[in-house]
């Protein structure tokens, strides 16, 4: 900007000191060197001004890519919870089948085990003394106490495998979680290109107000310098 104002006080040295036109209010000024100084001018405002422009220019592209980028971000986090519910739903089915398998097993291999121990017992029932029947009907009452436990082993495992499904609920909130967070994102970047937009736009207003009160400053100063009598005696002038 200094340029401007050196430029602005050699235009008004050259008004000053160029020749009058006899009996008249003008003044012969060199044309070559106003048209230089005023190109001096021209090459000396801001680059922000075009900078300012730009920004003008591609103010809805800008706004448009971020849209974009916002969307695709939804899109993707979108397709990631699916995908991990389906995931979950696939992994709880395989639990349930694998607890229910095991507890079919449990409870065939309790019941193979009492009919074992009990046929067992029977034929020492009837082959021992009382004695040895006694001792039979306790390996009678093993058998089942080791069904019965066998049974309630396999439903408690089962229980157990079954309440695994709750990572279907934990993969729901995740999902939740990946979306709202990519909500978030989407609205961030949306603010932030707003706020790059309005700030270009304050600064090249910013920068139009500072240019046009140089630019008042220096015809002030040109009207000042022209109300000044000249050799004709006359207080104004004409520029050619």
């Amino acid at each position: 900007m200094y340029r401007v104002f050196e430029a602005l006080d050699e235009l008004v040295t050259i008004v000053e000191e160029s020749r009058s036109v006899p009996m008249t209010s003008s003044c012969v000024v060199p044309r070559g060197d106003v048209l230089e100084l005023l190109d001096d001018v021209r090459d000396a405002l801001p680059g922000e001004v075009d900078d300012a422009q730009d920004v003008l220019d591609r103010r809805d592209e800008l706004i448009q890519q971020a849209r974009t980028e916002a969307e695709n971000t939804t899109s993707s986090a979108k397709a990631e919870a699916e995908q991990t519910v389906a995931d979950a739903h696939a992994e709880a089915q395989r639990l349930l089948a694998d607890a229910h398998a095991r507890a079919e097993q449990l409870v065939a291999d309790a019941n193979a085990e009492a009919d074992r121990a009990v046929a067992a017992g029977q034929a020492e029932y009837q082959n021992l003394t009382e004695r040895s029947r006694m001792e039979s009907e306790r390996m009678i009452q093993a058998g089942r106490d080791a069904y019965d436990r066998a049974v309630e082993e396999g439903r408690h495992e089962q229980a157990r495998l079954v309440a695994q499904t709750e990572v279907v609920q934990a993969a729901h909130a995740e999902a939740a979680r990946i979306v709202d967070e990519a909500h978030a994102e989407a609205d961030r970047q949306r603010g932030e290109c707003d706020a790059y937009v309005d700030g270009k736009l304050a600064e090249f207003s910013e920068l139009l107000a500072t240019t046009l009160r140089t630019v008042d400053s220096g015809r002030n100063h040109l009207r000042g310098t022209a109300a000044m009598p000249g050799r004709s005696g006359v207080y104004d002038y004409q520029a050619h």
